[in-house]
């Protein structure tokens, strides 16, 4: 008797309760996309990223966290609250805000952003990860592939690491990424590859001042050597040297 007045209670809950439950909740979520609430988020994404800029961590992360709570799905504030704690160097709560970042929207700054934080706590092989995928979804970026280098240096894989330096200057022919290249061909005692790389970088530097007498802008000089570094060959290596990563965390676009 109790088990069939149980059934007849979820029926009736179901054919009267349920689409309250239904109603209500779509009220609430079409409340949210009401222009108070835009305006509200907007108003709290200005005082996390004034906060940010001011110094003031705290008032950052009680902006962030209320657009959280009105918004659990943002994945640009899961990214913006990584980067407050890795500032902070809280880079646990940071690799859970990226990870969840990254769970939300396969983004590869979230990707890129997380690489940091475990080169920065000794975690190699996972940073190495976290910047090929995120290089798979945005490969046109220098500062994921010099990123990787670190990360391939500090496992030992001098020539991995050496290939992304490469990949980088072919996007950007920059000397400092040329400059990295020969530290580790230095480190290496690799004479050959130093030679050739102390040359590449006085041709380069030769140029940009050639290219500045004659008034032409620096950025398309950059541009003709980078398509000439492209189809430049890559040179292995054997050793380990210093790579510096542009480490500088992602900031992600407000929604």
């Amino acid at each position: 008797m109790i088990a069939i007045l149980l059934i007849v209670a979820f029926l009736t809950f179901l054919i009267f309760g349920y689409p309250v439950i239904l109603a209500k909740r779509k009220k609430e979520e079409e409340a949210e996309k009401s222009p108070h609430f835009d305006a509200q988020m907007k108003k709290l994404w200005n005082i996390a990223q004034d906060s940010m800029k001011e110094r003031k961590p705290l008032r950052a992360e009680k902006a962030l966290l209320t657009i959280l709570k009105f918004d659990e799905k943002n994945a640009a504030a899961y990214n913006r609250l990584g980067i407050l704690y890795a500032k902070e160097q809280k880079f646990d709560e940071a690799i859970e805000c990226f990870e969840i970042a990254q769970s939300l929207d396969n983004n590869p700054s979230s990707l890129h952003n997380a690489g940091l934080i475990y080169l920065e706590t000794g975690a190699y092989e996972k940073a190495e990860m976290a910047f090929k995928q995120a290089l798979e979804l945005e490969g046109g970026v220098p500062a994921r592939f010099i990123a990787l280098a670190k990360a391939e240096e500090k496992l030992g894989k001098r020539k991995e690491a050496i290939d992304a330096l490469e990949s980088a200057y072919e996007l950007e022919a920059s000397t400092t990424t040329l400059r990295q290249i020969l530290a580790l061909y230095e480190a290496s005692g690799d004479e050959e590859g130093i030679e050739d790389t102390t040359l590449r970088i006085n041709n380069q530097l030769a140029a940009l001042e050639r290219k500045k007498k004659e008034g032409v802008p620096k950025r398309r000089v950059i541009r003709r050597a980078s398509r000439a570094a492209a189809k430049a060959s890559k040179k292995p290596l054997n050793s380990s040297s210093s790579v510096s990563p542009r480490a500088r965390l992602v900031r992600p676009k407000k929604p």
